[in-house]
């Protein structure tokens, strides 16, 4: 028999439990920190307390040390040797390149990615099969990945410790997307423009894959006693707002994204949208297919922060935020004194309930030391004094 999260009642520290209540839409006295995923290997290490060089040696204990010191009260993706990926400088020469960061040559199940023509060859003769294919193996393993979830969540919550929440993300969301990162932006957006019937055949399937996922998703969940919050988190926007006409996502992609997601939402999961870019286009349409909250905030894009806080849930209920400070402009661009006027801001103009803090995406290497202390210092000031 799985053993799942109740192995853990009772014993909840005051992190952890004050995410708890937040996911709860409880109110709370002070706002809890989600993750803050520092790429620069040097600041990992200071804001562990760790000697130079030993994130390298030892990444995931080093990177939880951080968490752990910065008062993280909540980890949904959990990825300690994501920095490694990275130099001090960003990604370094020789990075291999992939289908959306230059990549000369695309090749899939050795089919060469040249044209729309291929993309759309790709999808009839090798995507859609294995789609389908997916989509049986998830309903003949059925108990088998349930769980395997149950029990990777918990592997990662004891490695946690109680004061720390692990909430679930990967292995627990999958549902319709844009496909350029196997096929590249241009000849995918070429081929979405030429041929929106294939796409829409193309939403279906994986539609028909994601709802099979998401109900065993949504079964680990409740057998295991998981955090009932899942961020689902695919970048469909830039800075000028959705990367195909929102006309055509509102007619071929979004009844396929809700029918998918649909299982989640039937178990109680609250599902919170991933922002980068301009979402605000996309808003209406995810908060109709029953996205009850919003993480990220490109705000210099045109995402307005403060009417979405306003907003409600096609239930009328409140939404939950991860609101953060800047990684494209206040922390890499501004001062202290600017990361500290930005989080008094999210504060203030945030939900009543249902709020945590911490920096808007990834913090890259190059962020000013002085104002990535200043966004841990708030934080810690805002876990104990809230609002």
């Amino acid at each position: 028999m799985t053993v799942g999260y109740e192995q853990f009642a009772g014993q909840w520290q005051a992190g952890a439990q004050l995410a708890l209540d937040t996911i709860a839409m409880k109110s709370t006295r002070g706002i809890p920190s989600w993750m803050i995923h520092v790429m620069e290997w040097e600041r990992i290490e200071e804001l562990a307390g760790h000697p130079p060089g030993s994130y390298r040696r030892d990444p995931t204990r080093v990177y939880l040390d951080m968490q752990l010191r910065a008062g993280t009260c909540m980890i949904d993706q959990w990825i300690p040797d994501n920095p490694l990926s990275m130099g001090p400088h960003g990604y370094e020469p020789g990075t291999r390149r992939q289908a959306t960061t230059g990549a000369a040559r695309i090749e899939r199940d050795g089919m060469l990615i040249d044209s729309p023509e291929a993309v759309a060859e790709h999808m009839e003769k090798r995507l859609f099969p294995q789609l389908r294919q997916w989509a049986a193996d998830l309903d003949a393993r059925a108990d088998e990945h349930v769980a395997g979830r149950i029990e990777k969540e918990v592997a990662v919550q004891r490695l946690f410790g109680t004061n720390l929440l692990k909430a679930p993300y990967d292995g627990f969301q999958c549902f319709p997307g844009f496909l350029y990162g196997l096929y590249g932006y241009e000849n995918y957006f070429a081929a979405y423009a030429l041929w929106p019937e294939l796409m829409e055949r193309c939403f279906g399937l994986q539609a028909d894959a994601g709802e099979r996922h998401n109900c065993l998703a949504a079964r680990a969940i409740l057998a295991g006693g998981l955090p009932r919050l899942v961020r689902l988190d695919h970048d469909m926007t830039d800075s000028r707002g959705t990367l195909a006409d929102i006309r055509s996502l509102d007619r071929i992609w979004l009844p396929h994204f809700a029918r998918a997601i649909r299982p989640l939402l039937a178990a109680g999961v609250g599902l919170i949208w991933h922002c980068d870019g301009n979402v605000m286009p996309m808003v209406p349409l995810l908060l109709e297919a029953g996205v009850s909250g919003f993480q990220g905030f490109q705000y210099e894009d045109g995402v307005d922060y403060e009417a979405i806080c306003r907003m409600k849930d096609r239930h009328g209920q409140p939404l939950l935020i991860i609101a953060g400070v800047s990684v494209t402009r206040t922390l890499p661009r501004g001062t202290p004194q600017d990361v500290r006027r930005e989080m008094k801001w999210l504060v203030e103009a945030g939900p009543p309930t249902g709020l945590f803090l911490g920096a808007s995406s990834s913090i890259a290497p190059g962020v000013r030391r002085e104002n990535l202390l200043a966004m841990v210092e708030g934080l810690s000031y805002y876990r104990e004094h809230g609002r």
